[in-house]
């Protein structure tokens, strides 16, 4: 049996569309899978991004922590982004307490969302099969694997942006305002949780109800306004509350040199973003740190840049395929009307693959490899569509070809993407070309495409597109992740910041080109580690760093806990995961003195100072942020403790008690 599900009439011809009985066991399958494969073994990741875990902690205790994303419960200073992310978890924590589990499964549970989210869109417009494919992609794309068990705001963000092309989809098929609303309010939440970059799929929305809503030109303008409306409101509210509340009763803004969201959103966390001009970054963008041409110490740039070595694995397996899926579908439904809904969503999805793409490709700031999970729903949805399209229309000589070649690039791509890592599973890469090269064959011969056989034609292809991607998600998810950079997938052997290293673990190695600053490049070991031999994504080991937590001993921990309430501050440090460690081991407030990198202006000394004659602070510790690298206001706090107070070391790390 089937059930007949009615279209709009503007979405001839390609309503109505059935729904067979099989698509509801294959639905189930698929986020009953992705669920279990998101939540197995997540407390093996611990606090993960201790940066954002000390925030969650802080908002689940503090209701002023939790609207403001504060890094802790005094509010001191926030996280370098806005807070939508982190309520969600706060939340979770302050009902089921303070632990990994508790932070990590609503990231899980935005990843089954996402993945159920897509293949509804798609099917809609496309039939089952379509959507579940699309699904089944994100779901094994290499750094969806990771970022939806992971707590950085990038899980939420998908999320959003997924919502809101199914919202648009839906205005294409009416032309009613309300759709276009929703579209910007989704659009409006995703800059409440990551401000700009969701910005990149705001050009492909416009574009395609410019192109294929029903209303008249002039009326498709005006609920483009209404959107834009929409989003200004949903966003704006937060921050017209943070950029008028009195500056002396709410925290600093974390990322900001003048306490200003508003030039975090444009400095920091956008435009600087683009030309690696970032005020307050821990070192300049392109051309930085003995950069050359075309490069940073964030990556190389340019247009291959999603295939490199960092990159490659995380996202790249089915980009050739999508491209050329795309233009063969855009090709196929040439001459539809221009309201057609399987172009507007071929257009939705294709331009936000390529506006992201490319923008990914040649942004010259800050970059880190699982930024390309912005990436994963629009490669699986136009997989998803083109694959199905291209299979009905397989009769075409024309389409048998194209699906050739994209298979064939498939295997490719594989092939290059294994190579890179030749101790993990050796076989799979020889495994996946002899399969491919039976579905190439199997696709020219148009006997094996059809009746029973064309099953077999069908399963060597999924092999050989998804079996690697399958294979790094799988990796991924039985690794622990921890740390400010981490990557899906095994090590490449590219080691590195940002888009430069594998930072599975969140341990990085020196960029090409950066020097050791002076005065530590004489004390350090082998190259890629500081004094004492503690690798630089630690940058101390137990007292933590720049991009990974502290991990206090439990005498530590005990030390910081006596007569913690009579203290605003059980302990100061330089950069926030160094203090992060220890507010999350005895959740009690630990200022972080500069914010993430321990460049933010916040306190100034003199307010440390003051900080310290009322007795609000009990201890600083020493260390943290880079070795050699502190600067302002960080800097000068750093030096008046040092002359002014008695260094006491305890399990190898240094506290002065401000009370003495």
């Amino acid at each position: 049996m089937t059930t007949t599900i009615e279209r709009p009439s503007a979405a001839a011809p390609s309503a109505p569309v059935t729904s067979p009985r099989w698509e509801w066991v294959g639905l189930v399958a698929l986020l009953l899978g992705t669920g279990v494969a998101y939540i197995w073994g997540l407390g093996a990741s611990g606090w993960a991004n201790s940066f954002y875990s000390a925030a969650i902690q802080a908002g689940s205790v503090s209701w002023k922590a939790f609207f403001f994303g504060s890094s802790d419960a005094a509010n001191s200073i926030t996280v370098d982004k806005p807070p939508m992310s982190l309520w969600l978890m706060s939340l979770s924590v302050r009902i089921f307490g303070l632990n990994s589990w508790a932070m990590l499964v609503p990231q899980a549970l935005l990843g089954v969302a996402s993945v159920a989210l897509l293949r509804a869109t798609v099917k809609r417009r496309f039939g089952g099969a379509a959507g579940l494919l699309a699904g089944l992609v994100l779901a094994l794309t290499p750094v969806a694997a990771l970022m939806f068990r992971f707590n950085n705001p990038d899980a939420l963000l998908v999320l959003l942006m997924i919502a809101s092309v199914w919202a648009l989809l839906r205005g294409v098929e009416t032309g009613k305002t309300k759709w276009l609303l929703i579209t910007g309010m989704f659009v409006g939440f995703g800059f409440l949780t990551k401000q700009l970059q969701v910005m990149l799929v705001v050009p492909p929305l416009a574009l395609t109800y410019l192109i294929a809503g029903p209303p008249k030109f002039v009326t498709r303008v005006l609920q483009l306004f209404g959107a834009l409306g929409a989003m200004i409101v949903s966003a704006g509210w937060w921050i017209l509350i943070v950029e008028f509340w009195p500056a002396a009763s709410r925290p600093w803004v974390g990322g900001s040199q003048n306490n200003s969201i508003l030039e975090l959103t444009l400095g920091y966390n956008g435009f600087g973003r683009l030309s690696g001009d970032e005020t307050g970054s821990v070192t300049p963008g392109r051309g930085g740190m003995g950069a050359g041409v075309g490069s940073s110490m964030w990556g190389e740039t340019g247009i291959f840049r999603m295939f490199d070595a960092s990159q490659g694995g995380q996202i790249a397996w089915l980009i050739p395929a999508a491209l050329i899926l795309l233009i063969v579908g855009l090709v196929l439904r040439g001459r539809a009307p221009r309201t057609d809904g399987q172009r507007a969503s071929l257009i939705v999805w294709g331009s936000w693959l390529l506006v992201t793409g490319l923008t990914f490709s040649f942004m010259a700031g800050i970059f880190h490899s699982y930024y390309t999970v912005a990436l994963s729903p629009a490669v699986a949805a136009v997989v998803g569509i083109g694959s199905v399209m291209l299979w009905r229309r397989r009769d075409i000589y024309c389409v048998r070809v194209a699906m050739v070649v994209a298979v064939a690039s498939t295997v490719a791509m594989a092939w290059v993407l294994l190579h890179r890592s030749e101790s993990f599973v050796p076989w799979l890469k020889w495994a996946i070309l002899v399969v491919g090269v039976l579905a190439v064959v199997a696709l020219l011969i148009p006997a094996l495409t059809r009746g029973r056989v064309a099953a077999a034609s069908i399963l060597a292809v999924m092999f050989a597109g998804l079996a690697g991607p399958t294979a790094y998600a799988v990796d991924t998810i039985g690794t622990p992740h921890t740390g400010s950079i981490v990557s899906a997938g095994p090590n490449t052997g590219m080691r590195g910041f940002g888009g430069m290293g594998e930072g599975r673990r969140g341990q990085v190695g020196l960029p090409a080109g950066m020097q050791l600053p002076a005065g530590v490049a004489g004390q350090a070991g082998a190259p890629g580690q500081m004094p004492g031999g503690a690798e630089m994504g630690g940058m101390g080991g137990g007292m933590g760093g720049l991009l990974e937590g502290s991990k206090p001993t439990a005498a530590i921990t005990a030390m910081l806990e006596q007569d913690a309430s009579s203290y605003t501050w059980v302990a100061a440090a330089i950069g926030a995961n160094t203090a992060a460690g220890y507010q999350l081991a005895t959740e009690d407030p630990v200022m972080p003195i500069g914010g993430f990198n321990g460049t933010d202006p916040s306190p100034t000394l003199a307010e440390f100072q003051q900080y310290v004659a009322d007795g609000q602070i009990h201890y600083f510790i020493g260390g943290g942020g880079m070795p050699g690298m502190e600067s302002g206001t960080s800097a000068s706090i750093s030096a008046w403790v040092t002359d002014n107070f008695t260094a006491t070391t305890v399990d190898n790390v240094t506290f002065y008690d401000l009370t003495q």
